[in-house]
């Protein structure tokens, strides 16, 4: 790990909310923000943590001030004490990031929602919700491979689809879930499903897989109460945020920020049609860039992929940097 990496991992913050989480977060450039300034929210997806983004920050512009929490129940973050679901989840997030800036004012801060997997998922909630945020302008919105909620639940009537992504419907049953994998062991979890997304570029899977990252996320899913938290959120997916996203698209309540996605062409890409997929879930007119990173990268674009997802991503993001 590189020392400016190492320095930005080494002292994380902790900071309590009103859903009973407590967000262990990184960040840089919080305290020193400018009016105009644009903060980049990075979050994480399923099973890791904060720490998947260490080789992607140091490729992002330095200016540019970050905002890195483990989500709730997730890595060193507490639970929610009640709800899991996405909006919620989004809305802790949320808090947590204004509690860790200097007061505002009335003005609203700018900020970039950026996530990956069940990070995505908040990101997309949140970015549907942009206009109800009081305390944020949220300008862009970033998905990291993935297909809304609603589209991946529709494709489980496909016996291939629904074997591969197994888990959904397995966590989602949190107590025998929770047993099981804990009797397992955490951390065993953890790590296959780490060995069964990552890609088959034998260079970029050693990203992923190599010892020292392993042992990070895998001390986390040791816990119980973090495969519980990791549970509890995919049975939310199941269930209230499966139901919102449908009565949205009814409703035509749609993305209507600047959208982009990166996707690995072998793992979602190889399933959906990602553009036509995502241009049903954003209002008419609304800007959307979708692109594919291939090479045989899997799943965790941030970590097999980091050159290639930030050069898509810094392109797009000097729209807002000053």
């Amino acid at each position: 790990m590189s020392g400016a990496v190492h320095d930005f991992y080494q002292h994380p913050s902790k900071v309590s909310t009103s859903s009973g989480a407590t967000i262990n977060f990184h960040a840089r450039g919080l305290s020193g923000l400018s009016r105009g300034d644009v903060v980049l929210v990075l979050l994480h997806g399923y099973p890791q943590s904060s720490y998947m983004f260490r080789s992607l920050i140091p490729l992002l512009p330095p200016e540019l001030p970050l905002f890195v929490p483990d989500l709730p129940g997730y890595g060193d973050s507490t639970a929610n004490s009640l709800r899991h679901d996405k909006r919620t989840v989004g809305n802790t997030v949320l808090e947590a990031l204004k509690r860790s800036l200097p007061s505002q004012g009335d003005e609203r801060q700018k900020i970039i929602i950026a996530g990956h997997d069940r990070g995505a998922r908040v990101c997309h909630r949140l970015a549907v919700d942009a206009r109800d945020t009081p305390s944020f302008e949220i300008v862009s919105v970033i998905f990291l491979d993935i297909v809304p909620t609603a589209v991946q639940w529709d494709t489980f009537g496909s016996s291939k689809s629904a074997a591969s992504r197994f888990h959904w419907s397995f966590l989602a049953n949190v107590e025998i879930a929770t047993k099981l994998i804990t009797s397992h062991g955490g951390g065993n979890w953890c790590s296959e499903l780490i060995h069964r997304w990552a890609g088959r570029n034998e260079r970029r899977r050693a990203r992923v897989l190599n010892p020292e990252t392993l042992a990070v996320y895998c001390r986390h899913f040791d816990k119980e109460s973090v495969v519980r938290a990791s549970c509890e959120d995919y049975r939310a997916g199941a269930f209230e945020d499966d139901d919102l996203q449908r009565e949205d698209q009814k409703a035509g309540n749609k993305i209507r920020i600047p959208t982009l996605v990166i996707y690995s062409e072998s793992y979602i890409g190889a399933a959906y049609n990602v553009e036509s997929t995502w241009r049903d879930w954003c209002a008419d007119g609304t800007k959307l860039e979708t692109k594919a990173i291939g090479d045989g990268t899997g799943h965790f674009l941030p970590e097999e992929a980091p050159e290639e997802t930030a050069e898509i991503m810094n392109i797009w993001l000097k729209q807002w940097i000053k």
